[in-house]
């Protein structure tokens, strides 16, 4: 197989069973719906077969965008980021949404983080928003004149940007590792293509398939086995089996997965353990903000999913920390 932008023979490979997981996924939940009389299963099964065809839709955006390049990755992010900050303004009350700041965060502040980040400054992009922005913020607020629920209005954007832009941007951030090479560039520390690191696309693949995998394995042993519910007021769908069985099994994946990685198996499987984990808490953190403002889905842009918000929850909290520990302890 031949390398087309990010993607090499490893990243084809793994496309590849993705495609074979998907056909099989398709062609069960077809053959069920047909078969099944239950009303009740045949609902349940409705919204099987959505997910599916997302699944489809989203996994053929993402590989056409590795497809393409780097630049094609950063600006479906950036329109990812910015999507999920509209889903996420919408859930602020009007009399505590600044249009102002809001105006500022999608056309100034989301797309100039993103450049920093497409211009490989990681200097920049790491601190933008948690030092410069955090203080530039609250002075935007303070120069509107309104002082009535001045930390609840700030506290809200702060947040907002956090999770929708600046955790989301980590996703695109994986390409820049130095224990990669991408593009037909020599790694990061000099070494020619192919003597030393995975391929940038199989790098964010193994993320991604590991951490939602794990939503997906968690959801069906949930279904299949799960009787005790963690946070039955937060996520009444979460059970203790679900959680215990999707999160192994998803380190098992990852720890199969080791080849797309510049890690040793056991390396691979501590570090799926530990982004499953935060996986998980990202779509718990993320249900009881949905239970605070009473909804049940941020959006409706992925049918069977919801929001952009939906179903980049887990992936919000894990791809931070992920990049991080593999720069910090891989990168040398």
């Amino acid at each position: 197989m031949t390398t087309i932008g990010l993607l090499g023979p490893q990243s084809w490979r793994l496309v590849l069973g993705l495609l074979v997981v998907l056909v099989l996924a398709t062609l069960a939940a077809e053959v069920m719906y047909r078969r099944t009389r239950s009303d009740g299963l045949r609902t349940t099964l409705v919204n099987v077969r959505q997910r599916i065809v997302a699944w489809w839709l989203m996994v053929g955006v993402l590989v056409g965008a590795l497809a393409l390049g780097e630049t094609a990755v950063v600006l479906l992010f950036l329109a990812l980021s910015l999507v999920a900050m509209h889903e996420f303004a919408d859930l602020m009350p009007r009399g505590e949404r600044d249009q102002r700041v809001m105006v500022w965060i999608m056309a100034v502040l989301s797309p100039l983080h993103f450049w920093f980040l497409w211009q490989h400054w990681y200097g920049m992009y790491a601190i933008f928003i948690p030092v410069y922005v955090f203080l530039f913020l609250p002075v935007l607020l303070a120069l509107s004149g309104r002082t009535e629920s001045f930390l609840h209005r700030a506290a809200l954007s702060q947040w907002g940007l956090m999770v929708c832009v600046y955790a989301l941007s980590y996703l695109p951030a994986v390409l820049q590792l130095p224990v990669v090479f991408r593009d037909g560039k020599a790694a990061a520390d000099g070494s020619p293509v192919g003597s030393g690191g995975p391929e940038a696309g199989a790098l964010l693949l193994f993320l991604v398939v590991v951490v939602q995998g794990s939503d997906v394995l968690q959801y069906l042993w949930g279904k299949t086995v799960g009787r005790h519910r963690i946070a039955p007021t937060v996520s009444p769908n979460k059970t203790w089996e679900g959680f215990v069985g999707g999160i192994l099994s998803a380190t098992a994946l990852g720890a199969a997965l080791w080849w797309l990685t510049p890690f040793t198996p056991w390396q691979a499987a501590v570090l799926a353990l530990l982004s499953c984990l935060l996986g998980f808490a990202g779509g718990l953190v993320m249900s009881s903000l949905k239970r605070d403002r009473e909804i049940k889905d941020f959006g409706t842009l992925i049918p069977g999913h919801g929001g952009i918000l939906d179903r980049m929850d887990s992936l919000i909290f894990a791809a931070p920390v992920f990049f991080h520990l593999t720069r910090f302890f891989f990168a040398g």
